[in-house]
């Protein structure tokens, strides 16, 4: 419909923005892997919120934002082949724990179809619920729940080492994927 015109539009946008960029471009970030892309992402997403900000200013934005850019995300992964991309060369090993354990998460992440990283990043960074989560992904609860729980397997398959980065070594394979579960 409209541009952001008013100068109480305006205004309340670049409030917005101002307030929400930087959370919404870190859960960009970890929907696609890649800060370049994660910026692209979310500067095309609030720029699609300003072509409807008089719309949707009063419901609630941020989760307008988030459902263009875990779409968008989802788009750009069928479009495109996947590439891995990174900040830091493959051979520079991270030194602290948090730092390997970090890594070994966004390459789990990476192995996800997109889908299933979408779910995941949606319902365990952003802490939406699985209605919350369909919503912004456009899909059924059931689908997010199935989702969610494919994701979280295949998780455990090509990264044990998750598991064992909160609590002492597994002594069982059932100690190993303690933890991991899907959270209703």
């Amino acid at each position: 419909m409209g541009t952001v015109t008013t100068v109480d539009g305006r205004t309340s946008y670049v409030a917005f923005v101002e307030v929400h960029q930087h959370r919404l471009l870190r859960a960009a970030y970890l929907v696609c892997g890649n800060r370049h892309q994660a910026e692209d992402l979310l500067q095309d997403a609030l720029l699609k919120l300003a072509l409807r900000w008089p719309e949707v200013r009063h419901r609630d934005p941020a989760a307008y934002v988030r459902a263009i850019l875990y779409r968008d995300a989802v788009s750009w992964w069928r479009r495109r082949r996947r590439e891995r991309l990174s900040a830091q060369p493959p051979e520079q090993a991270a030194h602290d724990r948090d730092g390997a354990l970090r890594l070994t998460m966004h390459d789990a992440l990476g192995q996800l179809p997109p889908r299933q990283r979408a779910v995941l990043v949606l319902r365990y960074y952003e802490d939406l619920t699985e209605a919350a989560t369909a919503e912004a992904l456009g899909v059924t609860v059931g689908t997010v729940k199935s989702q969610c729980h494919a994701a979280l397997r295949r998780l455990r398959e090509v990264a044990p080492d998750l598991a064992r980065g909160t609590r002492p070594a597994p002594t069982t394979p059932d100690d190993l994927i303690a933890g991991m579960e899907v959270n209703p």
